[in-house]
């Protein structure tokens, strides 16, 4: 058991870790494009978050374009919106086999990296995780997630070598996070919820492993991420060997805890539309207690947003958030 399961599985308090970098550019006065370009920026908006709340963890914004575009992908950034990735840098097997693996620091990957860096300074000290893209979602960006689907029923093979190399980055990547004082990474790897139980086993589970297994110890957790996933991917999603799982509302979490050890962490699963964006404050508080409710008797259990919260999100709904969480049981 490395330290941050150890402190989830031991803590005497109820855990709370909503994916929410975003929403502190509200208090910062930082837009999107600020976030996701300029480190200092991106830092003082998690800031924000994690002094209003006293927040136990802390993580680097969720932007899923940054790996695609250090392997050379367009992408498109504006002032209020998640970056976005734009057409595809792949469309065969040649362009696979030339495909060459950048080195982390690459374009906008440093801006992460120099995030965590700020975030593993402060004084208060709470667990810092990077975030990075799954290696299924990443063979996306380059390809074409419909195209990938594709290409995991018509040509396995290419899909292999594509996911190789995206591992290969990936594994480097994770690393540059641990040198930078990170406690752990948090993989997004949305896509794979979109394959059979079969085809997630194969075609992400076995890459995740190869990052966990090299970059996974004692002091540095990897958290796996999937928003798309369903109660029938568990099987397929333990055999990447990561004890910390973060589900979106898809999951049902209920059933997913009656059915995982008591040392296997499951997190989420706030709908970031559905609940953060939608609906009131009082909406936001009731059913985040009803979600502990649920799960009240599952220690191996972290309240979060499904998966990150977008930028729109008021503070004030995540007041209503933490007001649940913190309220008296």
């Amino acid at each position: 058991m490395n330290k941050l399961e150890n402190h989830i599985l031991s803590s005497p308090q109820k855990l709370a870790m909503p994916i929410a970098v975003y929403p502190g550019g509200e208090i910062t006065g930082a837009t999107v494009r600020d976030i996701v370009t300029d480190p200092e920026k991106q830092f003082n908006a998690q800031y924000e978050i994690h002094k209003r709340y006293e927040t136990w963890i802390v993580q680097s914004a969720m932007d899923l374009s940054v790996e695609a575009e250090a392997f050379g992908s367009d992408i498109q950034i504006i002032d209020n919106e998640i970056p976005n990735v734009q057409g595809r840098l792949l469309t065969g097997n040649d362009e696979v086999n030339a495909l060459q693996i950048p080195v982390p620091g690459t374009g906008r990957t440093r801006v992460y990296i120099d995030t965590v860096r700020l975030l593993a300074a402060l004084d208060t000290k709470p667990f810092v995780l990077g975030g990075m893209i799954g290696p299924f979602s990443l063979a996306g960006r380059l390809f074409g997630v419909s195209e990938s689907l594709e290409l995991t029923l018509t040509e396995p093979e290419v899909m292999h070598t594509l996911l190789d190399k995206s591992t290969g980055f990936l594994i480097a990547y994770a690393r540059a996070f641990k040198d930078a004082g990170a406690d752990g990474v948090l993989i997004a790897e949305p896509s794979a919820g979109l394959l059979s139980p079969r085809s997630l086993g194969e075609f992400s589970s076995v890459y995740i492993k190869k990052i966990n297994d090299a970059a996974g110890d004692d002091s540095f957790s990897i958290v796996l991420h999937n928003c798309a996933a369903r109660l029938h991917h568990l099987p397929a999603i333990f055999e990447s060997g990561v004890s910390i799982l973060h589900f979106g509302a898809p999951m049902d979490m209920v059933s997913a805890l009656k059915s995982v050890p008591e040392t296997t962490i499951l997190c989420g699963n706030l709908d970031p539309a559905g609940v953060f964006l939608t609906s009131s404050g009082q909406e936001i508080y009731d059913n985040t207690q009803e979600l502990l409710r649920k799960t009240a008797n599952h220690k191996n259990f972290v309240i979060s947003s499904g998966c990150d919260i977008p930028p729109g999100v008021s503070v004030s709904k995540l007041d209503a958030f933490y007001e649940a969480v913190l309220k008296p049981a």
